[in-house]
């Protein structure tokens, strides 16, 4: 289930795209990660055992929340870039409500209007919405910093100065046939067809329509109103496997 709750946790963990890849590979599922385990065996490099238990925190609320999603991410050892970058981007989007309107909403919603650019002041006016005043000005600034710096990383802005242009990100395939297959098992506002998770990379209309009908794992269909959506595997776990996710060279999860 996506979270609902806003929290401002995102002021101590950003995208951690690398830490992400490190928490899949040496996540087991019937052996949650433990902070002492990963601070010995220096998984996460030289962080004090307090840092490694808010990263922990925040890498289960993303992966750990979403277990068939993290037995999948586990095995995908040759994942490219650009995939990473997105599906590390859509768990926090599931994880953070005020990122995922931030991504999903404000930054496509000005894009698309004709405001091609983003400042960290219009990141702040936006916060005070979002939050409804709950937030005082000295951390709103820091949240929008966070904001920008993790929508950049995440290939939804370019630049770190002000104006920042505001891009929708490359998506491959595997990268969208994960999100498709990953929100059919997640209760979450919106549908399969128009959320923030597609909207954040702006794949919405007629493009949206275009890309579905030409991945080979789904079939997709349109006419009017009407829409015929077909999937070729039963769920998440089943796609990676007829995809060549993993390996057999490489070690399964363990099965809870």
């Amino acid at each position: 289930m996506e979270e609902g709750r806003l929290h401002t946790r995102v002021l101590k963990c950003t995208l951690e795209l690398a830490n992400s890849r490190i928490f899949w590979a040496e996540s087991i599922a019937a052996e949650p990660m433990q902070a002492e385990a990963a601070f010995e065996a220096g998984w996460f490099g030289h962080r004090s055992l307090s840092r490694m238990r808010e990263l922990l925190t925040n890498l289960r609320a993303r992966y750990g929340a979403f277990p068939a999603a993290l037995q999948v991410l586990h095995r995908w050892q040759r994942m490219g870039g650009d995939t990473q970058k997105l599906i590390c981007h859509w768990h926090l989007q599931l994880s953070d409500p005020l990122y995922r309107q931030f991504s999903g909403t404000f930054l496509p919603e000005r894009l698309l209007q004709g405001q091609p650019t983003v400042s960290k002041q219009q990141v702040v006016t936006w916060l005070g919405e979002a939050g409804g005043g709950r937030w005082s000005g000295s951390t709103r600034l820091q949240l929008a910093s966070k904001l920008l710096s993790t929508a950049h990383s995440a290939g939804l802005i370019q630049g770190k100065r002000d104006p920042r242009p505001i891009v929708f990100p490359l998506v491959p395939d595997d990268a969208l046939t994960y999100l498709l297959h990953l929100l059919r098992e997640v209760d979450f506002e919106g549908t399969v067809l128009a959320n923030p998770y597609l909207r954040s990379v702006g794949l919405e209309g007629n493009l949206l329509n275009d890309r579905l009908k030409r991945l080979p794992d789904l079939s997709y269909g349109r006419q009017g109103d009407l829409v015929d959506m077909g999937w070729k595997h039963p769920d998440l776990s089943a796609w990676a496997t007829h995809a060549g996710v993993g390996g057999a060279e490489q070690r399964e999860l363990a099965v809870a």
